[in-house]
């Protein structure tokens, strides 16, 4: 199957990127798929995304029909306060980052079941870091530590452990991949 990567442009593929998200929040899904697929873990709003999307936009894959496959949001560090879930990951990552070092956040990615294991996860990130790298040095991000599934993907396309932490009883990997 075809899959063609793009930024978001649409209220249409915003949307999409919600139901996407809901259908695969840590809350939503079983254990068993947990432990074998992954999970996301933060809620974003339609506002909140729109609103991070203005800044930065989204790096999305689409199918051939049209249908969302996956996605990886971009966070600009200008956010850090807008999610109380990261705000934890940012007091640990401000003090590693030179002043000068200039990072996007990936505040999510997830790709559908039905196009798990065909390079989408992959092509998100390269597209990604082609839309990033002009601007930004790194592209950060955290993963829960249970989520080993992520962290296994994340290592498979270069990304690095950078620091561990442990808030609101959870503890978190923060990765740092070059863009």
């Amino acid at each position: 199957m075809k899959i063609s990567y793009t930024t978001s442009k649409t209220t249409e593929e915003l949307t999409q990127i919600l139901v996407l998200q809901q259908a695969n929040l840590y809350r939503n899904v079983s254990n068993e798929e947990k432990l074998a697929e992954g999970f996301v873990t933060v809620e974003h709003s339609f506002e909140l995304l729109k609103e991070m999307n203005d800044v930065c936009p989204h790096t999305i894959a689409i199918d051939e029909q049209g249908n969302l496959a996956g996605y990886a949001l971009s966070m600009h560090p200008s956010f850090k306060d807008k999610i109380d879930v990261l705000k934890p990951m940012f007091e640990v990552i401000d003090p590693l980052i030179a002043p000068e070092e200039k990072y996007m956040l990936m505040g999510q990615i997830c790709v559908s079941k039905n196009h798990r294991k065909q390079g989408v996860f992959r092509g998100l990130y390269q597209h990604m870091q082609k839309q990033v790298a002009p601007e930004f040095e790194a592209i950060i991000t955290e993963v829960d530590a249970k989520n080993t599934r992520s962290i296994q993907a994340h290592n498979a396309v270069g990304f690095v452990a950078i620091a561990r932490y442990t808030a609101n009883d959870q503890e978190w990997v923060v990765i740092s991949l070059k863009a």
